[in-house]
């Protein structure tokens, strides 16, 4: 006899669920089978092990509810920081020019003794120059 997948590989084996997983419009085949296989294992399920899988289930609610309730996560992109070498090449001046008039931008960081500019700061400064 065969034995039967455990709750967690049934859930594992779809990774992905189409928009409208439990209500309104547009079920896929992906979320019809899920949730048909779920129904067929709360019903065939040994009595002794509805415990294990009610459990299971509300492992996968609590997921759920916490990507629901979750403040959005913005990503920011990466803010690269650039030799006097790149970041003169990229605002079209001199080294020495911008060595000289570094304080000037509001885009310049000091680690220790060395000067670097922020590219983010370096775009947003060229684009606002051009309009």
């Amino acid at each position: 006899m065969k034995d039967k997948p455990h709750i967690s590989q049934e859930l594992q084996e779809t990774r992905t669920v189409p928009n409208g997983f439990f209500g309104g419009t547009g079920r896929g085949t992906n979320e019809n089978n899920l949730l048909e296989r779920l129904r067929t294992v709360a019903r065939e399920l040994p009595a002794g092990e509805l415990p294990s899988f009610l459990g299971e289930l509300e492992a996968v609610k609590a997921t759920a509810w916490a990507r629901l309730t979750s403040p959005a996560v913005l990503s920011q992109p990466h803010d690269e920081l650039l030799s006097v070498e790149v970041a003169a090449e990229r605002l079209g001046v001199s080294k020495d020019y911008l060595y000289r008039h570094s304080e000037d931008y509001p885009f310049t960081r000091r680690q220790g003794r060395k000067l670097l500019f922020s590219a983010q700061g370096i775009d947003k400064h060229i684009s606002q120059k051009r309009s």
